[in-house]
């Protein structure tokens, strides 16, 4: 077991099996692609652009060759990797979508639910609450999405391809209800919804006299409704868009599987995205991508990472549950290190799913396996093999060497929360940051809120290209300080300053920090445009 650990340690870049028999890597099927390799679509770059992109010793900078492709004067740039992947496998989208109403006579979700309306309406101004609540026939969300990949391009990019379409499929299911804030979602569609302006007691009254009735079966009283004794939970809207982003994962996910039977997607994804629906921001992610809120030079964490030390005690659970997935290889234990055959019989620190602290235990032959999580940080690692616990894809993954799938320990299901944007007034400074782990692995949120404030300060508020200029300043620069302007700066030099430049020990940042070697995606997002939308 020791030997192929090594082996499969060996052949990882970045935490990830770069391909091989057990992986799905581009070069190991003969099976057509679902979708071409390409870059963003707003990016605008023809075949010849996006090779040449793909130079990881220049690492040159993508940004919008057209400010007003996105919306809300949105800003993009991306860099590859050093070297980590053949191609930049991080995939990205944007769109703003107008959700129509499903069919009268259609019981099942219409399945071009939507029209696409970014270049029409590059800042979406006009596309808010008040067109939905007056028309109440279509629904208007925007999205924006990170997808980071690892083994191949091909699930991230599928999923940047289709994963609003499933949004706005399960939107189209609710969009009644999300239209109306004065109903509340009934328990089955189709249900007369409950008059909620009686009071509690007299509610009580119908309902205990409804179920007296119905209960004993009382005579002359044929059509009594069924009877009724427990209180039904009162499900918000918000709750009802939460569900829709949560089941588009998940039928995301599965439509991978199936599509991964006669088409070559490779690998898998990371997973962040961001809708804008009727005044609220819902941010889900699945993965360790990451995105914050810069309001008034304040940190607002609206994601959280989703690593194998963060989910420690959800995987150990779920080997302790069904062993038979460990392949009589691992323990689902955790040990500060590796256990020696030296040790067995000896007391040593240990803990299990049910503990956040550390204990002591007798070791035995079977704590010799190897751990199911094992390593620190950016280097831990669930069975030897992956760094993320939730994205899309990774359904042929298995442990090097081995018939272990890693796919049962890995959840599609994103964790979403919710910023109530309509309720707070946000200046041209305040804005919402998305980015790969590229970003993150190098700067912490104080320093990207630094940098954004920093640069912002020294802007004309009214220029909206200082957030395209400012995606690529992510790091503070290297060698002398210089004045933040946007005439000095050119979106090419920023992201020059966000990747660090190459010396002889690699990439480097600020006081001669490592840069990240990885691809970076990063989106500005300027708020002040979503409060223009009430």
């Amino acid at each position: 077991m020791l030997t192929r650990v090594k082996s499969a340690v060996a052949s990882f870049m970045g935490g990830m099996m770069a391909g091989g028999p057990n992986g799905d890597h581009p070069g190991g099927s003969d099976l057509p692609l679902k979708f071409p390799y390409s870059r963003p679509e707003f990016l605008g770059l023809s075949p010849d652009e996006v090779e040449c992109s793909a130079d990881h010793v220049a690492r040159p900078i993508l940004i919008l060759k057209e400010t007003r492709r996105l919306p809300w004067s949105t800003g993009y740039a991306e860099v590859i990797n050093a070297g980590k992947s053949t191609l930049n496998e991080d995939q990205a989208c944007c769109e703003v979508l107008v959700v129509k109403r499903r069919p009268a006579e259609s019981s099942t979700p219409n399945r071009t639910p939507m029209t696409r309306r970014r270049s029409s309406l590059p800042n979406g101004e006009g596309l808010g609450l008040r067109e939905c609540l007056e028309n109440s026939e279509d629904l208007t969300l925007h999205y924006w999405a990170l997808f980071d990949g690892h083994a191949g391009s091909g699930t991230a990019v599928m999923a940047a391809r289709l994963l609003h379409h499933h949004i706005a499929l399960h939107l189209q299911e609710v969009m009644e209800i999300l239209c109306n804030p004065n109903l509340q979602a009934p328990t089955c569609l189709g249900e007369e919804p409950i008059n909620h302006h009686l009071t509690p007691t007299s509610q009580r009254a119908l309902t205990r006299a409804a179920s007296l009735r119905g209960a004993a079966g009382a005579p002359g009283s044929p059509s009594t409704p069924p009877t009724r004794f427990f209180t039904e939970k009162k499900v918000s809207h918000e709750s009802l868009v939460i569900g829709a982003v949560e089941n588009a994962f998940k039928d995301m996910d599965v439509q991978i599987e199936k599509e991964k039977a006669v088409y070559n997607v490779s690998g898998g994804c990371t997973a962040l995205v961001v809708v804008y629906l009727l005044g609220k921001l819902y941010v889900g992610n699945a993965g360790d991508s990451r995105a914050i809120i810069i309001r008034g030079g304040e940190v607002i964490p609206v994601s959280s990472e989703f690593t194998p030390e963060s989910e420690r005690q959800r995987l150990q659970f779920l080997a302790y549950m069904q062993p038979n997935l460990l392949g009589n290889e691992f323990t689902h234990l955790e040990f500060p290190r590796r256990v020696q055959r030296k040790e067995v019989g000896k007391r040593m620190l240990y803990r299990d799913f049910t503990m956040s602290g550390w204990a002591y235990k007798t070791i035995e032959d079977d704590d010799l396996k190897f751990p199911l999580i094992y390593g620190e940080g950016k280097k831990a690692r669930v069975l030897a093999t992956i760094g993320v616990t939730r994205g899309l894809g990774d359904h042929n993954l298995k442990v090097h060497d081995s018939n272990i799938y890693i796919k049962p320990f890995l959840s599609c299901c994103p964790e979403v929360k919710v910023y109530p944007l309509a309720q707070c007034e946000h200046g041209a400074d305040d804005v919402l940051v998305m980015g790969t782990d590229g970003l993150w692995d190098v700067l912490s949120n104080q320093e990207v809120a630094e940098a954004v404030t920093c640069f912002l300060a020294n802007c004309d508020p009214d220029d909206q290209h200082r957030h395209v200029s400012l995606v690529t300043q992510m790091q503070p620069p290297v060698g002398p300080e210089l004045p933040l302007t946007p005439v000095l700066f050119t979106a090419q030099d920023l992201v020059m300053r966000a990747r660090g430049v190459l010396k002889d020990r690699g990439w480097r940042i600020s006081n001669d920090r490592l840069g990240s070697g990885d691809d970076i995606s990063v989106y500005i997002i300027p708020l002040m445009y979503g409060n223009k939308q009430n």
